[in-house]
């Protein structure tokens, strides 16, 4: 009997850093890709940080990756992460940081003057979601430049892949990325409380279609559904989305409330009835997904 293979830890202590599950067949343009599930956390990044481990996680998507475990089985691969946002978040800039943070010069090039930057949720967080500081004292830049190449890069080196072989064997990709939103962040009025929010950059992100598609289905499914506000897609889903050259990117948000419970991260009894209705979301909307291969310009 050969013994399993043992991954060694890296130099901040993940074993795997973030992994790849791959359906026995890719017979789905789609990728998914979870990027703030993570729930490994470092124990010298907890020595570090000012905060409690259970408010560390404020900013954790928790449990996402189980929310959307069964796309592997219907025939997508799910990217997902075990390192936390906290620690490093990869669906920024791969250098926008905060200078406030760290000791030394950052490198010219970083973006140190975007919005998240200034609300603290940089590349490197300076805060938990909630807004409070991290850290008991500034980092060296170093710190910073060793979780972008030791994490970041390759992270989206193996998306960049994914996406890749996606549109070679289907012709045409859709990437999903996958978040929670809390209950707090869609107000107190009534009228704006949603169960999901889907992101498509504001049309520019994914085909008409496809972000109809989901919204339908998810509707039919019962979820109140809102498009863009107050979440209209990260960095991955501007970055990745072009939809001109085949390659469509949609961001979902899901409603904490309607699964875990927000003050202890537990999972509630609703929790596989969500996990039930995304997988028929899903399913429904790849079986009608229509061509999504882009058309060449007829010369004039």
């Amino acid at each position: 009997m050969i013994a399993p293979e043992t991954v060694q830890p890296d130099a901040f202590g993940f074993a795997p850093a973030f992994a790849v599950d791959e359906p026995a067949a890719h017979t789905l343009p789609f990728v998914f890709n979870t990027g703030h599930s993570g729930a490994v956390y470092p124990p010298d990044f907890v020595a570090a940080s000012r905060l409690d481990a259970l408010t560390l996680r404020r900013s954790e998507d928790a449990h996402v990756d189980r929310l959307f475990a069964s796309v592997v089985e219907l025939g997508a691969p799910l990217l997902r992460a075990n390192f936390p946002r906290a620690f490093l978040d990869v669906n920024r800039e791969p250098f926008e940081l905060d200078p406030r943070m760290f000791d030394g010069r950052l490198p010219p090039f970083a973006n140190t003057r975007s919005m998240r930057v200034a609300g603290g949720l940089g590349t490197v967080p300076r805060v938990v979601a909630d807004g409070q500081e991290i850290y008991a004292r500034r980092l060296p830049v170093s710190e910073a430049t060793a979780r972008i190449e030791a994490l970041y890069k390759p992270y989206h080196r193996v998306l960049r892949g994914l996406i890749q072989r996606t549109a070679r064997t289907h012709g045409h990709c859709v990437l999903i990325d996958c978040h929670s939103m809390p209950s707090s962040s869609l107000g107190r009025d009534t009228e704006v409380k949603a169960d999901m929010v889907l992101g498509d950059r504001y049309g520019t992100a994914c085909a008409p279609s496809l972000i109809e598609g989901f919204e339908a289905s998810l509707r039919a499914q019962g979820f109140r559904v809102v498009r863009n506000k107050p979440y209209a897609g990260g960095f991955i889903t501007e970055h990745y989305g072009e939809p001109n050259l085949g390659r469509h990117a949609l961001q979902i948000e899901v409603n904490r409330a309607l699964y875990m419970d927000e003050a202890s991260l537990a999972m509630t009894a609703d929790f596989p009835s969500l996990v039930k209705a995304l997988r028929t979301v899903i399913a429904t909307v790849a079986a009608d997904l229509g061509d999504l291969t882009p058309r060449r310009m007829a010369a004039e």
